[in-house]
């Protein structure tokens, strides 16, 4: 069935059978003392869109009330909430010929701020899938409120396995003591679709957490535990779609709500027409306003109502949930200048929030437009806002350790390694750089389990240390590996130990094989240790073109030295270490910070002894 059927369908239905009514109000309630002092009110219940409306608040006024040409179930009324307005419970009434309906509205007081801290070079992302990590083995008796329950089915990867807020919760201590400072987790948000949506890219409730993870209240309470802990959470969000069985979906508010909404077009992906100077109007417009597919209608950030929706959700989930950061899915694919519109509009509110943007491009040249303050993107007037862009260039770079394999070849890797890096110069901000390895839409960057570590711990230490901020894919620290062909579930396994019935749990030391554990205690040893390096977290960084196959770098902020030296070789060397005298002077000493031991980098005239695939982290602790 196509869209626009399905649309007019239910909306005829609904017209036919049932008096005026109001069914929901979003957002469920508001606070007073915000720094924009607009409300929409996105009123939904059967033939509302004519009916009048009144309130009588102290302090609070209606600017205006907008009825739009799609179904008629849908109002939207707008409020100015004046500073002098308090906390209490507003009545709304609708009147449509004799009938009345009243509702309360809750005026909250604005509760003291331990969100919007934002995240930096100085965080250590961890990406969760929830359904995939952990259950907390509770029911969720509000599930009975969906319309497509489905059923959990750990043998299937594109079902649903049940994991759960409660099950992150319950593995805080092993959050922390991996040394993870921020959680990214996939969508939250209510995904009442068929076959489950068990990724959470399909919202059809944008001010429900999907039930079958919690509870709006246990999304708070998980995000309380957190800060608790010193670490912060970033929520995923989609702006770009919907899920196709989204009330907007089946019941269009208006008939510009979504792009190529009278017939089905798929988007062409490829999001370098955004940028081509030579790109057709035709191609940019399928690009933007196609549809990543039919079960996800696409958008239209134009519309100034479902725009001023999307704000306000994104601040109402900052200000509920105490969210630090976002991370906004499929960032080009939305209007560039209306997104713009909506980072100014939170950063206003919270200006120590950070928000980072999926732009997924082959090279830097495609990212650093995104960027906010690219130079190329100023040249033709344009400022996307977007502070943070991701780092796909790096994860294609590292697909199954392909920089860092022990064969004749290996420092050639190491070289195209310091190329990536060398074109930091295109981006207005390296430190806001989104540095990572693989995560849920990419093969794991180890495709099979390795027989040792060597190379994969060239990759972690590089992704540590390196400016920009680190993100690490649950998982990787289990040395979960495999390609997504066949399947995205191939990718986004659960942790064992995590589910009822699991025969082993590697969330404790006793469950991991000793490969894993060394794996475990590697990033640990990195990621706790990073937490206190200014040099890490805000320094500058040099780096010398790698010779026979050593890759050496400094990082470094006043007096704080880390030298970070990677052997891309599989043979012991005797390392020259004359060339890097300008960054390191004779008889300096350094603490490698995993293993603790001191080492003198330059001893006299003598070479570094360095030993095969070797990778050392070391910060500078005198002569």
């Amino acid at each position: 069935m196509r869209f626009k059927t399905l649309a007019i369908c239910a909306a005829t239905a609904g017209t036919a059978v049932a008096a005026v009514s109001v069914d929901k109000i979003d957002p469920p309630y508001w606070w007073t003392g915000m720094h924009d002092t607009s409300l929409q009110l996105q009123i939904h219940g059967n033939d509302i869109r004519d009916a009048e409306f009144s309130l009588d608040y102290p302090g609070v006024r209606i600017d205006s009330v907008a009825r739009l040409d799609g179904s008629p179930n849908w109002q939207f009324v707008y409020l100015d909430i004046t500073p002098e307005a308090k906390p209490g419970v507003m009545k709304l009434e609708w009147k449509s010929g004799k009938k009345k309906i009243k509702k309360d509205f809750e005026l909250k007081a604005r509760r003291e701020m331990r969100g919007a801290q934002g995240f930096s070079a100085s965080d250590v992302l961890y990406m969760i899938m929830p359904d995939r990590f952990a259950s907390g083995g509770e029911k969720h008796p509000d599930t009975e409120t969906l319309v497509n329950k489905t059923a959990n089915d750990r043998k299937d990867p594109n079902g649903r396995h049940g994991g759960d807020l409660k099950g992150i919760a319950d593995h805080i201590d092993y959050i922390d003591s991996l040394g993870m400072t921020a959680v990214w987790l996939n969508p939250v948000l209510e995904n009442d679709m068929p076959g489950g949506s068990y990724h959470g890219y399909a919202t059809t409730d944008y001010y429900r957490v999907d039930p079958r993870f919690g509870s709006n209240a246990e999304y708070a309470a998980l995000n309380d535990s957190l800060h608790d802990r010193g670490i912060k959470m970033v929520m995923d969000m989609i702006f770009n779609h919907s899920g196709s069985h989204h009330p907007w979906a089946l019941d269009p508010p208006a008939s510009d709500w979504f792009n190529h909404q009278d017939k089905y077009e798929q988007t062409n992906y490829r999001l370098s027409t955004i940028t081509d100077p030579y790109a057709s109007d035709y191609d940019k417009d399928l690009t933007v306003n196609g549809w990543f597919v039919e079960s996800m209608p696409d958008l239209n950030q134009k519309n100034p109502h479902l725009m001023k929706y999307l704000v306000q959700n994104s601040i109402f989930w900052i200000e509920d949930a105490q969210i630090d950061g976002i991370r906004m899915d499929t960032y080009p694919y939305a209007d560039l200048h209306e997104m713009g519109k909506w980072i100014d509009a939170v950063k206003a509110e919270y200006p120590d929030f950070n928000i980072v943007g999926e732009c997924w491009f082959g090279s830097p040249a495609g990212e650093q437009f995104w960027q906010t303050g690219s130079a190329i993107a100023a040249a033709k007037g344009i400022d996307t806002r977007l502070p943070v862009v991701m780092d796909f260039p790096l994860s294609v770079l590292c697909a199954d350790l392909k920089p860092f394999k022990i064969d004749s070849q290996a420092w050639n890797g190491i070289n195209e390694v310091y190329d990536h890096f060398a074109l930091d110069y295109v981006y207005a901000d390296p430190m806001n750089v989104l540095r990572f390895l693989d995560n849920h839409d990419t093969d794991r960057f180890i495709l099979e389990k390795p027989e040792d570590l060597d190379a994969w711990k060239q990759a972690i230490a590089l992704l540590l240390t390196v400016p920009g901020i680190p993100q690490i894919y649950y998982g990787t620290e289990l040395l979960m590996n495999g390609s997504k062909e066949g399947s995205d579930g191939y990718v986004r396994r659960d942790v064992p130990g995590g589910f009822e019935g699991d025969t082993e749990n590697q969330f404790t030391a006793a469950g991991r094989d000793k490969l894993q554990n060394e794996a475990f205690d590697f990033i640990s040893s990195l990621a706790n240790w990073r937490k206190g390096s200014s040099a890490i977290g805000k320094g500058d960084m040099k780096h010398f073109m790698p010779t026979n196959g050593v890759y050496l770098y400094r990082r470094s902020l006043g007096p704080e030295e880390v030298i970070v030296i990677l052997n891309g070789k599989d043979e012991d060397l005797a390392l020259d270490m004359s060339r890097y005298a300008e960054i390191i002077k004779v008889g300096d000493r350094y603490r490698d910070v995993v293993t603790g031991k001191t080492v003198t980098l330059r001893d006299g005239d003598s070479p570094l002894s360095l030993p095969a695939r070797a990778t050392m982290v070391l910060e500078r602790i005198g002569n």
